[in-house]
């Protein structure tokens, strides 16, 4: 078991290094573009807008420009990662090592979930600057951010499984994972919508983890707090057991 955890560390240690090597690409990015919508959709339209649900629009918007950043960065971070082993042919050095699936999985999952938490942060030390970040359910907040960081590098992890070239995984982020995301009541409360958008709000995934995050952060959410995590919980179950199906068989990994 200890060399199992010494493996896990080193994976999640060899991730956090690269991310920070690379800090110009991982985390500047981010801040600048989340920077962007605090001036144009907070301080600029939200001002004519006013509130949201009988809040500031600035601050409703907070908790969804932050659990994007996290959704999008977990799930980039090991997606180009994972797949970068790949192409490099060095992951199957891992898979006939005795390191079982579930360390190699888990280590690629700490790293981008480290990576989310950091660009996280990042941005919710921004909104600092715009608005007064009050945090009336930090557990909730916390446990929010790491199951949406877990679910999306769990996703990414499929995805770099699957891609057989670096323009694959590219392709759920710009065709799913976009559009899920700005649906998903980031910048809206889904009683503005009709009737018919609202229900198939409810069948986006992202919807529960943004308003999870905003209960966090603002007390207020348009679903209850058991529906969102017993959703988000079933999401790291079924992902993560199929990530470690794929390690099983190989797909995708073994020429």
């Amino acid at each position: 078991m200890s060399q199992n955890l010494t493996a896990l560390k080193t994976i999640a240690r060899r991730e956090v290094a690269r991310i920070l090597r690379i800090w110009g690409q991982t985390l500047v990015p981010p801040a600048i573009t989340m920077t962007l919508y605090f001036l144009i959709f907070g301080n600029l339209i939200g001002s004519r807008i006013g509130t949201m649900d009988g809040i500031s629009y600035m601050d409703f918007i907070v908790p969804g420009l932050v659990m994007m950043a996290i959704i999008q960065n977990a799930y980039g971070n090991i997606s180009s990662s994972f797949f970068g082993a790949k192409f490099g042919r060095h992951i199957e050095e891992m898979l006939v090592s005795p390191m079982p699936n579930w360390v190699i999985l888990g280590g690629y999952v700490a790293g981008g979930v480290l990576r989310g938490l950091m660009v996280g942060a990042i941005v919710l030390g921004i909104a600092m600057f715009f608005t007064d970040v009050r945090i009336p359910h930090p557990l909730i907040t916390l446990a929010t951010v790491l199951l949406g960081a877990t679910i999306f590098s769990l996703a990414g992890f499929v995805n770099a499984v699957y891609a057989k070239k670096f323009d694959d995984i590219a392709i759920v982020p710009t065709f799913i994972l976009t559009p899920l995301t700005y649906l998903g009541g980031v910048f809206y409360s889904v009683k503005l919508l009709p009737d018919w958008a609202e229900a198939a709000t409810h069948l986006n995934p992202i919807f529960y983890m943004v308003n999870a995050f905003r209960y966090g952060l603002l007390g207020q959410s348009d679903v209850s707090m058991a529906t969102a995590f017993a959703l988000m919980f079933g999401f790291v179950l079924a992902l993560g057991a199929l990530g470690l199906w794929l390690l099983k068989r190989g797909i995708g990994l073994r020429s």
